[in-house]
């Protein structure tokens, strides 16, 4: 035993002694290309898309059934309806009360709920492997025959309104939502959060609608994921809950013309504010478009954590901001791209020239050989790491059907993310994170901060709502 410890001592011994370079972190060994799990693809007579990926590890599944019924299909007077409607899917059916079926959820090992994004609404569920046949007679029964009953709709509607005057007591999200406007225009993704107005007219036929309109097996993918039963099982299992489920005919996608990116300053006085909330933004990119990948790497080196550009500037060496990061919110068919901060009045002016300034070096100067090493890292890194669970999977694969993306556009993520280049992110910049054509917000006091914006140009004020 003692020669055992005094070889591990010799040993540690010869490490310490070692030429070791501290001032420069370990280099990251190169990381394969993901791989994703083997995915069957096939389709049921009535035109449901399912996708099974069998992960035999643990005794879960993990199912989504989503539909393309988001935000963007709502009319343009009745905005927060698809998320009122997947709020209400399991909150009663024909068979089922609210109750019940959380119970029956609960009974087997799992959880089920729905949720809106501004192109999918999503059931999403979870089980016991055992329990397969259960959750998905629950998923069928929540997409088929919701009731939407009327004390579950008023429950809904006085606890929806409440949490719209938290929301909109944030200045972040009176920013989010103005920035929003302006940018997409008169494009439905420009409305994606209900008003005081739109929630009281909910009722239980106006959410029926809504399901009978859209929620549809020719508008809608199934994903499984876990241990699944064997394939001929699996396919009647599927034939029994969803095989009778009719076709109907699915409206066109709305869409509107999207407005040219231009430079304008828009400042939503909120008296009494002490900091202002600042966000620069313009149309940025999908994820179909060919220089995506490039701006997801610019846009992390810029503001994508505590390592960029935006966070070590603004923050650490100045101290105008404790939160300041830059985003690329993609959606089916048009994305927002704005750098945002919080900042305290008396240095609104110099914070924001300092964010311009540092938006507009990301399309003057190549991004640094070190930067765009850690970058790479980082990116490649998170996403392999975020696909480990299932709900992660599960969550990814929606956006591949949802989205309209190919196949292989997971397993081809950290290739492209890898085999960006400097002069890649600076065309790109160039277009889309330059600030010259961009839209300023500025949520604060107007007495207080507008002098200060005024040095950028004309300033339009707006009361906030």
């Amino acid at each position: 035993m003692r020669r055992v410890v005094m070889f591990f001592l010799g040993a540690a011994v010869a490490v310490c002694g070692q030429d070791v370079d501290r001032s420069k972190p370990p280099e990251t060994p190169p990381l394969g290309a993901f791989k994703l799990p083997a995915m069957a693809e096939t389709t049921l007579p009535n035109g449901l898309t399912v996708v099974t990926v069998r992960d035999e590890r643990f005794p879960l599944v993990t199912a989504r059934l989503a539909f393309g019924a988001g935000s963007r299909f709502d009319p343009k007077n009745q905005p927060g309806l698809a998320e009122a409607v997947a709020a209400l899917l399991t909150e009663g059916t024909k068979s089922r009360k609210s109750r019940q079926i959380a119970e029956e959820a609960a009974e087997i090992g799992g959880s089920l709920s729905g949720s809106a994004t501004p192109d999918a609404l999503v059931i999403a569920g979870s089980a016991l492997s055992e329990h397969t046949a259960r959750l998905l007679a629950l998923m069928a029964d929540v997409a088929r025959y919701a009731s939407f009953p009327a004390d579950e709709v008023a429950l809904y509607k006085q606890n929806r309104k409440q949490a719209l005057l938290a929301q909109r007591s944030e200045s972040s999200y009176l920013a989010n939502e103005k920035i929003e406007e302006i940018v997409f225009g008169d494009h439905p993704y420009a409305r994606q959060h209900p008003t005081p107005e739109s929630i009281d007219a909910l009722t239980p036929e106006t959410l029926a609608q809504f399901r009978d309109r859209l929620l549809a097996p020719n508008n809608a993918v199934l994903i499984l994921i876990g241990k699944l039963p064997p394939p001929g099982a699996l396919r009647k299992l599927l034939e029994a809950r969803f095989g009778d489920w009719p076709t109907r005919g699915v409206p066109p996608v709305p869409a509107a013309p999207l407005p040219e990116p231009k430079r304008s300053i828009t400042l939503v006085d909120r008296p009494g504010s002490v900091q202002a909330d600042v966000h620069v933004g313009r149309l940025g990119l999908t994820r179909r478009d060919p220089e995506f990948f490039p701006l997801l790497v610019g846009n992390t080196v810029l503001g994508g954590g505590t390592s960029s550009r935006l966070f070590n500037h603004i923050r650490e060496e100045k101290g105008y901001a404790y939160s300041v990061y830059s985003y690329n919110e993609a959606h089916r068919d048009a994305a927002l791209f704005s750098a945002a901060m919080q900042v305290r009045n008396e240095v609104v002016e110099d914070a924001t020239r300092s964010l311009l300034a540092e938006m507009k070096r990301m399309a003057a100067e190549p991004v640094t050989a070190d930067e765009l090493s850690a970058t790479k890292n980082y990116l490649s890194g998170n996403f392999v790491i975020r696909l480990q669970s299932q709900e992660a999977l599960a969550a990814q694969i929606v956006n591949l059907k949802t989205m309209g993306l190919a196949n292989d556009y997971l397993e081809m993520y950290t290739t492209r993310v890898r085999s960006t280049e400097p002069d890649q992110i600076l065309k790109v910049a160039r277009k889309v994170i330059a600030p010259d054509h961009a839209a300023i917000v500025v949520v604060g006091d107007a007495q207080k901060i507008k002098p200060a914006l005024e040095k950028f140009g004309a300033v339009q004020v707006t009361p906030a709502r």
